[in-house]
């Protein structure tokens, strides 16, 4: 695999407006603290938050989303997470 021409802190034109963290308020802001404190990270995760415009949406997303790729099942979550890393990495996306 070549990853000719990129590099990863290339700036990518945005084409889903989203509520940034720093913009959050009302339900937003109460879903994407409930995330944070959830998972521990500092900042929403851009594939989240081009649901920001439907909050109640984003929690159906985040629900589905644990059930999905946090649970025990025919992989175990560490196999999930290393799959998740390693495809967030072909695809230029920090995981």
């Amino acid at each position: 695999m070549s990853n000719q021409g990129f590099k990863l802190d290339q700036k990518i034109d945005q084409k889903i407006s989203f509520m940034e963290d720093a913009q959050a308020t009302g339900e937003v802001a109460q879903v994407y603290d409930a995330w944070r404190a959830k998972s521990g990270r500092q900042n929403m995760p851009g594939i989240l938050k081009c649901f920001s415009h439907r909050p109640d949406f984003l929690r159906e997303v985040i629900s589905f989303s644990d059930t999905v790729h946090f649970s025990e099942g025919h992989l175990t979550r560490r196999t999930k997470e290393a799959i998740a890393s390693w495809v967030s990495w072909l695809n230029r996306c920090p995981y």
